[in-house]
């Protein structure tokens, strides 16, 4: 498929006559603007006639399907990645702040009240503005190469008591029990934690009223949150040799399910419905899921994300295409000066690597025996650690720079075309 942009960069309906489009890069009637998805503009006044376009999306936490369709077949499929290390990276920043700030300026006041949170009215968590931000680019994206005249958002909201009720066995809550919570008439989840485990220290069985108890993580902060799931009672003692290394939590302390991603999607269905509206001048419609799964039930459709963003689409019997984009989001700045750790002889190595080495940079897509790949790796020596998007390794080592050949320099989005296996068969007639 070859996406067609006219002379002043307005999109086309894309064609699959591929002889055409050659005789018009070599006569130089169009150029082209993008590699992939192979994206050419004419050189020349044409017609604009085009057909009514639907995009679905499949909006969602770790994968983003996108499909754009017509009455007839599908011309546009992918699935796309958004960034998942915002939580670490800030909470890496947080800790190199508190220890600069408690070296450099160790008597300086506390301050509480300069906070954006505080200062921004609908201030969304850095993790989540994001993956909302990256939505809203995945769309336009789309948008800039396909005449797309609608856009219909599959969003979810989920049930989070319900799904703990679940987890825990307890029963199911009804009516009031909605605001009568697990820590329902407690100050804060510390004192909750604490009338949970009885005041008594897990590991050593403490209950005395003259032993200082602490609230412990059972995964760090960054990663399991401040959850009363991720939280367990612990006497001082204790709690100073375990993070001492010198003693472990008894077994079958572990951390309960992960709701990071079901509360991310109740946070953002409203905020991105409402910001694709303000910035797209495109109809914008919301659907849910039981919709989305009675018309892939209903064509015979397997279950994924593609699939599910062609059913949102409106147009579930389209003709499916034989492959689709696999596009991820990488972070591509480093703003840590030096490494944390000091090598020998109190030497601290610079963090930042060079712009190019040997001509390439990082995350660009190279052309390897005939296949493309990803730099995700450079050595000064000049060998490379190639891969492709899902992390398969080449001939699982380093590969010399002068057998390779630049595709396409990199940015933010890594874009690959990936073969679907099988074509999707229909298991009902279109009635």
């Amino acid at each position: 498929m070859v996406y067609v942009l006219d002379i002043n960069g307005q999109p086309l309906m894309p064609t699959t006559r591929h002889g055409k489009v050659r005789r018009l890069l070599n006569g130089h009637l169009a150029k082209v603007v993008k590699r992939c998805p192979f994206t050419i503009q004419l050189l020349y006044q044409s017609t604009k006639e085009t057909q009514s376009t639907s995009l679905g999306v499949d909006a969602g936490s770790k994968h983003i399907g996108l499909a754009a369709t017509t009455e007839k077949k599908v011309v546009y499929q992918e699935e796309f990645t958004p960034r998942n290390d915002v939580v670490k990276l800030l909470s890496a920043r947080r800790i190199l702040r508190h220890s600069r700030r408690n070296r450099k300026t160790r008597y300086r006041k506390p301050r509480f009240n300069n906070r954006v949170h505080s200062k921004h009215k609908g201030w969304l968590a850095p993790s989540v503005e994001i993956k909302i931000q990256e939505h809203i680019t995945a769309i336009k994206r789309i948008c800039q190469i396909l005449p797309i005249s609608e856009i219909h958002v599959e969003t979810a909201e989920f049930d989070l008591q319900r799904l703990k009720a679940l987890e825990d066995g307890n029963p199911l809550p009804v009516g009031t029990d909605y605001q009568l919570g697990e820590q329902y008439d407690f100050y804060n989840t510390r004192q909750y934690v604490l009338h949970r485990d009885g005041y008594t220290c897990q590991c050593c069985g403490t209950h005395d009223n003259n032993v200082k108890l602490h609230v412990h993580h059972i995964e760090s902060r960054q990663t399991g949150g401040n959850a009363p799931n991720n939280l367990i009672t612990l006497c001082e003692h204790c709690h100073s040799a375990l993070h001492e290394g010198k003693l472990k939590l008894p077994k079958g302390k572990k951390r309960g399910k992960s709701y990071r991603d079901t509360a991310f999607m109740g946070i953002m269905r409203k905020t991105l419905l409402e910001r694709l509206r303000k910035e797209i001048d495109i109809p914008v419609t919301e659907t849910y899921g039981y919709i989305t799964k009675y018309w892939r039930e209903k064509v015979g459709l397997e279950k994924g994300h593609i699939n599910d963003a062609v059913c949102i689409s409106k147009h579930p019997y389209a003709e499916p295409l034989d492959i689709y984009y696999l596009t991820k989001a990488v972070r591509h700045h480093n703003r840590q000066i030096h490494k944390t750790k000091f090598s020998k002889g109190g030497i601290r190595k610079r963090n930042q690597a060079p712009y190019l080495v040997k001509g390439f940079r990082l995350f660009d897509k190279v052309l390897y025996q005939n296949r493309e790949y990803f730099i995700f790796g450079r050595r000064a020596t000049g060998y490379f650690d190639i891969r492709t998007l899902d992390g398969t390794k080449v001939n699982k080592g380093s590969i010399s720079y002068k057998k390779l050949r630049i595709q396409d320099t990199a940015n933010a989005y890594l874009k690959e075309v990936k073969a679907i296996p099988h074509m999707n068969k229909f298991t009902c007639v279109l009635a």
